[in-house]
């Protein structure tokens, strides 16, 4: 092989540590944040929480980090967004443990010579939860925290087992009863077979076998009557099943007693039968007239198809805003601030002391030390760099969807990510990172920050609109359709034409199924 000499430019981009760290804290959620702020104060000593928030005026802040009065908005003619989208953010403060220093740019080159700490968390607790803004007359004392709530509420599990103490049962059926009880899931069914739950404890022991499986007969049978009513069943049939059975009462009439029954062989047929409503099929194989199965499914729908889903752990799912919105004034002349949840803010800074120390003794191991000091102060500027973005693009999002904020979803414009990207002068890919996971609470609810971008449908007049304000509008048509004639795709496609907007029934089907919303022969009642 003949060897030979080339030239060769070619362009390479490399990221640093700092920048790739900057990068992941950006499109973390609120709660993997959480758990990367607890993961990095165990592995790091020079990292601490502190709850003290630092004097504004010491370290040259403006006053604009403080809470504004309406009466200074007033004197200082405000505009309708306050901060602008290129002021710097109003909720986040930057104070140094040694050496005194104002907070550098974001796209700047940290001082490290001195301990920084980040202080993200104003003096404003207005915003509480996901609901929308309102008045709060209580208390301090007797508010009560979401998270909270969702943490004292009783489990399926408990709530069974406390049920079951009521039981005279044998050590053996109250273990097999204990057994079934933790094998639930959460919606409260039985997913694996008895012979499937025994085989796991007796293994190779057929007599053991079937003595679990008898014990596990009779605790199904009792978990089963238990509450709440279809517990413990393997099969949506068996819980609706079970369900109607215990609807039998003294008080019953013969007419209540034979639409129940027929309930009850609804049932034992094929589910797809049910789900499609089809009467006649159904009249057929049950040996009942259509009137019967119609009162029958009126009943059937009355059941609860997961008997677990008010024991669900509703912790998980809590939706804390990251971006809080709160309206100032009414009418033509309400205005909107923009501010970053305190609640979500981690409140960390440098151990002056242990910094201190490193610099005062160098020696052996303090080349790794200061590396370690070195990974605290970037973790702390990359924090804040994060809520940065986060409070621009919000601006940003605010000010183009001011029209949301004053009358709801319908007046929402077209928006995508490169217009944000260009005003910002930021790149698409890290709008969409700050915008996924992300959450506003707005005047009218909670929502994600992607909520606010959609793809623009064109009009009659030449104009486009979007297509959250379509789904919005779709939603309106379907809740006040006449619940015997529901509106079918083309029907709905038509009306939006009526309003100028050129929209495909394909493309209704699409907002439709996105909307969770049922075809027009699922919708139409009994």
């Amino acid at each position: 092989m003949k060897q030979g000499l080339s030239l060769r430019v070619s362009q390479h981009l490399a990221l640093t540590p700092q920048l790739q760290q900057s990068i992941r804290l950006l499109q973390l959620s609120t709660l993997e944040l959480s758990q990367e702020v607890e993961q990095m104060l165990d592995e790091n000593p020079f990292l601490e929480r502190t709850a003290e928030e630092a004097p504004r005026e010491e370290f040259g802040l403006e006053v604009a980090d403080a809470p504004v009065r309406d009466e200074d908005r007033q004197a200082e003619g405000e505009t309708d967004f306050a901060p602008g989208p290129a002021a710097a953010p109003a909720e986040v403060a930057v104070a140094a443990t040694g050496d005194a220093e104002a907070a550098a740019p974001a796209d700047s080159e940290p001082d490290w010579e001195g301990d920084g700490t980040v202080d993200l968390a104003p003096d404003d607790s207005e915003w509480g939860g996901d609901a929308p803004a309102r008045a709060n007359n209580l208390g301090d004392d007797e508010r009560a925290d979401a998270t909270e709530l969702a943490r004292s509420q009783e489990s399926l599990q408990s709530f069974l087992h406390r049920q079951a103490l009521s039981l005279r049962l044998d050590e053996n059926d109250c273990a097999a009863l204990r057994f079934l009880i933790e094998s639930l899931n959460d919606d409260g069914y039985l997913e694996d077979s008895l012979p499937a739950l025994a085989s796991g404890l007796a293994g190779a022991d057929n007599d053991q076998f079937d003595e679990l499986v008898h014990h596990f007969q009779v605790a199904l049978g009792l978990l089963q009557s238990l509450e709440p009513a279809g517990v413990g069943a393997r099969s949506l049939a068996e819980c609706l099943t079970i369900q109607l059975r215990q609807l039998a009462s003294a008080r019953e009439s013969e007419g209540e007693a034979q639409v129940r029954k027929a309930a009850i062989a609804i049932c034992k047929q094929p589910m797809e039968l049910l789900a499609r409503r089809d009467f006649k099929r159904l009249a057929t194989l049950t040996r009942s007239n259509e009137d019967e199965v119609r009162a029958a499914l009126q009943l059937i729908a009355k059941l609860e198809p997961k008997p677990g889903r008010r024991f669900v752990d509703v912790e998980r799912n809590i939706v804390v805003p990251d971006v809080i919105v709160t309206r100032i004034g009414h009418g033509t002349n309400a205005k909107f601030r923009v501010m970053l949840n305190p609640e979500v803010m981690p409140r960390l800074r440098v151990h002056d002391i242990y910094a201190g120390a490193l610099k005062q003794h160098k020696g052996e191991g303090s080349q790794a030390l200061s590396q370690r000091l070195q990974e605290a102060r970037w973790f702390i500027k990359n924090i804040q760099q994060r809520f940065d973005t986060i409070l621009r693009v919000s601006n940003a999002i605010v000010e183009r969807q001011k029209s949301y904020f004053v009358h709801g979803e319908l007046a929402m414009r077209p928006l995508v990510l490169r217009e944000i990207a260009d005003e910002l002068g930021l790149h698409e890919s890290t709008i969409s990172r700050v915008t996924t996971a992300k959450y506003m609470a707005t005047p009218y609810g909670t929502v994600e920050l992607k909520y606010f971008f959609g793809s623009a449908l064109g009009t009659e007049t030449g104009g486009n609109a979007s297509s959250t304000a379509v789904r919005a509008l779709i939603k309106q048509f379907v809740s006040a359709e006449d619940v015997k004639k529901p509106l079918s795709d083309s029907q709905v496609s038509e009306m939006l034409k009526e309003q100028g907007i050129e929209c495909a029934r394909r493309t209704v089907a699409k907002y439709r199924e996105a909307l969770r919303i049922a075809p027009a022969n699922l919708r139409k009642a009994l």
